[in-house]
């Protein structure tokens, strides 16, 4: 049983352990194949005698799963799974597996770390300090931005899943109101008191919008001209999700010209992020790598739940799999 891990590095940087996978087969890990398509003859090369492949970001294509002749399984170790070629993979009768629950709270947490550094400024006011700016100051206590309080204010959630619901226990807890948007109506949320609302209404009521839905059709660049002309002008846009759900031109133009307050992305169209992002140059725009999946925890879970993923599998048991349909075209 040959295992390969295309992208390890970015799970695994060297403080943790492959030792699950290495009891299931025989692994190999490379630290990184390269995420553009014209790397896929790489990835060919690598996935060719492979049993099982394991990717975070780097993209499966037809071809190589085409070629890759003793495939039976593609293990996400991520919860999205957009680089892989799902029909393809079906059509050859080989399991997508992702894992969706590992990061619920980190990425929860990340949101009110922006939200907060919003708020407060917390990275600027500290470079100032060091900077000798208060040594100097002739007040006691001084403030270089306007700073916010969150209580009383309206937090919007777009996507009310298990990360969106994590959001919103933290927005509560600090009293803020709630308003969501979901694809489907929980009654059971419902009932103890949670708003559903169309995503107009949440655009143009809540003081704060924060992503948390998957990537479809109808939520592609979702945010854009005419959803942020909905919007207060004190709004602030938290994007924790993915960087496709923003037309980001759109952003940049709009923090610009203060159509609305700030906003904070941890995730952008094109990752890594290109020169020529237009939300490189925007006012009030917090950027961050990527890194809201990424405490130690998170990828502790991660780890162990895609081993499990893997586990069970091979024990005929699977779980997680994206593509159900696999199976009827099994030889």
């Amino acid at each position: 049983m040959n295992i390969v891990v295309l992208d390890g590095y970015t799970l695994n940087p060297g403080d943790l352990s492959w030792k699950e996978f290495e009891t299931m087969g025989k692994l190999t890990v490379y630290d990184r194949t390269g995420y553009d398509l014209k790397d896929q003859e790489i990835v060919i090369d690598r996935m060719k005698n492979a049993d099982i492949v394991l990717t975070n970001k780097t993209p499966v294509t037809q071809q190589a799963i085409e070629k890759a002749k003793n495939l039976k399984y593609i293990g996400m170790l991520a919860t999205g799974y957009n680089v892989v070629d799902v029909e393809a993979a079906t059509k050859k009768g080989v399991a997508l597996v992702n894992v969706p629950t590992y990061g619920t709270e980190s990425v929860a947490q990340m949101t009110f770390a922006l939200l907060l550094e919003i708020c407060h400024h917390i990275g600027e006011h500290h470079r100032a300090v060091k900077n000798g700016e208060w040594e100097k100051n002739p007040d006691w206590s001084f403030w270089k931005y306007p700073l916010m309080e969150l209580a009383g204010k309206t937090m919007g959630i777009v996507g009310f899943g298990r990360i969106g619901q994590a959001v919103g226990r933290i927005a509560e807890a600090i009293g803020m109101e709630l308003m969501v948007h979901n694809r489907s109506i929980d009654p059971a949320l419902e009932a103890q008191g949670i708003r559903y609302v169309d995503r107009n209404t949440l655009f143009k009521e809540a003081d704060v919008i924060s992503l948390h839905c998957p990537l479809f059709p109808d939520t592609e660049e979702m945010i854009n001209r005419e959803a942020i002309h909905l919007m207060k002008k004190s709004a602030i846009l938290i994007n924790t999700s993915r960087g496709q759900l923003v037309s980001e031109q759109d952003l940049a133009e709009a923090l610009n010209s203060n159509r609305i307050a700030a906003a904070a992305v941890d995730v952008v169209s094109k990752e890594p992020i290109e020169a020529s992002n237009p939300l490189l140059s925007a006012k009030n725009c917090l950027i961050t790598p990527h890194i809201a999946w990424a405490p130690t925890e998170a990828r502790i879970r991660l780890m162990d739940l895609a081993a499990e993923n893997l586990r069970l599998f091979l024990n005929g048991n699977p779980v997680n799999v994206v593509n159900p349909d696999y199976q009827q075209y099994i030889d």
